[in-house]
């Protein structure tokens, strides 16, 4: 148990997918200027990551791995990732309307959301188990949403900020997301 909880805190602090690892900066940088917003996509990105994780590891170990196929892995988790983020649309679209406005294009973009993938494939790089692969997927989607929601936080804030007119947008966001790294570098000895 004690392996399971360093592998979950490890993803969502020490390898971080967004501020450690650089993976999912699109929908981290779009989606993050609002906190309803950056709640709601880490929602949806923890389904898709905790199903995707799960169903690509069985995939995996008793397709690919028992017919000598490892090499057709990318394709076939992009495809299952696919699948995932197509149902999440649809259940977002009818139960949450407000939600699936909001985010906008970036929903089906979770299906090249790169942490998403690079779970799937470090979870088998790691030779984790299914378990082992299930917590370090919650782990890094909670990483993900939290690195959001500081993100979205910090991003209304400067909204009523005094900002210079050639840092206004894009590159106040990209300083905040730099200075946010080099936070979460210090969580690195941690482990």
């Amino acid at each position: 148990m004690t392996q399971l909880i360093l592998i979950l805190i490890g993803a969502v602090f020490v390898n971080n997918f967004v501020l450690s690892r650089f993976l999912g900066i699109c929908p981290f940088v779009g989606v993050s200027k609002r906190v309803e917003s950056a709640i709601g996509m880490g929602m949806a990105v923890t389904f898709v990551m905790l199903l995707a994780a799960t169903i690509s590891w069985v995939i995996y170990e008793y397709l690919l791995a028992s017919f000598g196929l490892e090499y057709l892995r990318t394709i076939v988790f992009i495809l299952v990732i696919a699948a995932l983020v197509q149902f999440v649309e649809m259940v977002i679209q009818k139960t949450a309307p407000a939600l699936y406005k909001s985010l906008g294009v970036y929903l089906p973009l979770i299906t090249t959301n790169c942490a998403v993938l690079g779970i799937a494939i470090l979870n088998i790089d790691l030779k984790y188990n299914l378990i082992q692969s299930m917590f370090h997927a919650l782990g890094g989607a909670l990483g993900f949403t939290l690195a959001m929601v500081i993100m979205a936080g910090i991003r209304e804030r400067l909204e009523g900020a005094t900002v210079p007119a050639s840092l206004k947008g894009a590159p106040i966001a990209f300083i905040v997301a730099g200075l946010l790294a080099i936070a979460f570098m210090g969580f690195a000895g941690m482990m």
